[in-house]
């Protein structure tokens, strides 16, 4: 039917064209809808989908080797790691830059607890080295301020460094001292970079991390680490680049310039192994460079027992391979776990669905009993029962079973784990199967028997088929349940009996290596979808009904 008529398209009371109309009713009434399931919706990223992210996002992050050692980090890439021989006085300079910033900031602990995590013990490499990096380049300090006592001052250093510009907006901050306005960004000086390159690209680093924080650029105290630059800037710089530097510093940089041709060259390689002779180890230094990388694979290769080497990617250490017996024992487990649950259940079911109402009400209170005690008594309860001076023991004994000297072992082992987690996952197979039996009507198995079929026929042939939604609905639910069950296997599971999921959380809350825990998590995700996409096929997600 068209919309339009001999005098034109059809309108609304209102005067409205009415196919306007229509679409901005169509509008409204969407709006309504999105704002009805705003909230869930909101609810479901804030809770789920966001968190999943950060996880995955975990799993590959890697900057703090890049953020801690920049210069180190651009050094070692013309490094090689075949060579045998650790870094040079390249790499080693650029390292003392960086390894100032980071004690300065106390970042560098961080780092060394990063890379232990790949090579154990180089941790204690890094503290060491933070307690002992602030005296690198100390004797030439002394040399600098015995010649000229205002090296010591942190107002000369901006002087000789720092623009006019940005001395002027520093002199008017600091004569403000307006409360909550940052200090003006530093700003080298016009062509002090290319006459004193270490020594401007250091203290800009030292400008950029004490700007960061709460201290004053001009009144924070040099690092020693500045001498040794300054000094091999004005042992290679031609007298005339020294006399084009302009500012207050200048005068005091020239007569610097004939003081430091006196000084003896810096081994920066020297200094670093006379605090620790872990620095000349090529293989701590294979490990700075192979997880130097923003984004790295090392975490998913530790999740599967493998890591990165000069040689490319290989196993690691036997003792150190756990993961994959962890996935395939949380695999199998959670499988029999699932298994003796229907096993077990299904009876309970059948049971409770072709009962009176009444005696049925009475007997789910017990089923649903569990629920309210504590998982942690429930657990505790079992370890109570299970221990080899526990009751089931006791009884056995008494009975007459078991020898008082051979009692069973039926705790911190597999056994124990499969019957306290059966027991708290029991009743989420029931619910889902009395719930399904109970929409079977009694009528077809009595229809089954009086057209001749034996009682096992008329189950096998008629009732079973119709039970099987709540079947895949109370594996599911169980299955999922117990992958990512902790506190249970932690308890009673001892050494054999734990899963994967515990050592996520162990190193969560112990290590603090969420990279490796989110790779972990991201895997145990990941074959949980691979299984549950089999399922679909196998099964048919469209037939798990909860009744």
């Amino acid at each position: 039917m068209s919309d339009t008529t001999q005098n034109g398209p059809m309108r609304a009371a209102d005067g409205t064209p009415l196919k306007k109309s229509l679409a901005r009713a169509l509008r409204r009434q969407k709006l309504r809808a999105l704002a009805l399931i705003a909230p869930l919706l909101i609810f479901v990223l804030v809770t789920f989908i966001a968190p999943i992210a950060d996880m995955l996002f975990r799993s590959v992050q890697n900057d703090i080797v890049a953020d801690t050692l920049p210069r180190t980090v651009v050094a070692l890439k013309d490094w090689d790691s075949t060579s045998g021989e650790s870094p040079g006085e390249e790499v080693f300079s650029a390292l003392a830059v960086d390894f100032q910033a980071a004690a300065e900031q106390k970042i560098h602990t961080k780092l060394g607890s990063r890379l232990n995590y790949e090579n154990p013990g180089i941790s204690s490499l890094f503290r060491k080295t933070g307690r002992g990096a602030e005296d690198i380049g100390d004797a030439f300090m002394d040399q600098f301020v015995d010649a000229n006592a205002a090296w010591k001052d942190s107002e000369t250093w901006a002087g000789l460094m720092g623009s006019d510009e940005w001395l002027a907006e520093q002199a008017e901050w600091v004569a403000a001292k307006a409360e909550g306005v940052k200090e003006p960004k530093f700003r080298l000086r016009d062509g002090i970079a290319d006459a004193l390159p270490r020594t401007s690209s250091t203290y800009a680093t030292f400008a950029r991390d004490t700007q960061s924080g709460t201290k004053s650029l001009v009144k924070t105290k040099p690092w020693p680490v500045f001498f040794v630059a300054l000094a091999q800037d004005l042992a290679t710089a031609s007298p005339e680049v020294i006399a084009s530097v302009s500012g207050d510093g200048a005068a005091l940089l020239q007569e610097a310039a004939a003081t430091a041709a006196g000084f003896e060259p810096f081994d920066y390689k020297a200094a670093f192994t006379d605090i620790d002779k872990g620095w000349d180890n090529v293989g701590n230094w294979i490990t700075v460079q192979s997880y130097s990388a923003r984004y790295t694979p090392g975490y998913f290769l530790n999740a599967v027992d493998l890591e990165k080497s000069p040689d490319g990617i290989q196993a690691r250490p036997e003792q150190q391979q756990i993961y994959i017996k962890l996935f395939v024992r949380t695999m199998w487990m959670s499988m029999l776990i699932t298994g003796c649950c229907l096993l077990l259940g299904y009876p309970v079911a059948w049971i409770l669905a072709n009962l009176r109402a009444s005696t049925a009400n009475v007997l789910m209170i017990l089923v649903l009993l569990p629920f309210w005690t504590s998982l942690l008594v429930r657990t505790s309860a079992w370890k109570v029962l299970l221990q080899q001076q526990g009751v089931i023991n006791d009884i056995l004994v008494w009975l007459g079973l078991v020898d008082d000297g051979n009692r069973l072992v039926m705790i911190n082992n597999q056994f124990g784990t499969i019957v306290a987690m059966t027991h708290i996952l029991l009743p989420f197979m029931i619910l889902p199967l009395y719930s399904v039996m109970k929409t079977v009507p009694p009528a077809y198995l009595r229809a089954a028997k009086s057209l001749g079929a034996t009682p096992w026929t008329a189950f096998w042939r008629v009732y079973f088929p119709q039970s099987v939604p709540g079947i895949g609905a109370g594996s599911i639910l169980c299955f999922i349940l117990a992958i990512g069950y902790y506190i249970t296997p932690e308890l009673v599971g001892g050494t054999q009996g734990v899963f994967i999921s515990n050592r996520i959380a162990f190193h969560i809350s112990s290590s603090l290596n969420w990279g490796l825990a989110a790779a972990l998590g991201t895997i145990l995700l990941g074959a949980v979808l691979l299984l549950y996409y089999v399922y679909d096929k196998i099964v048919g997600i469209d037939n798990v009904k909860l009744g």
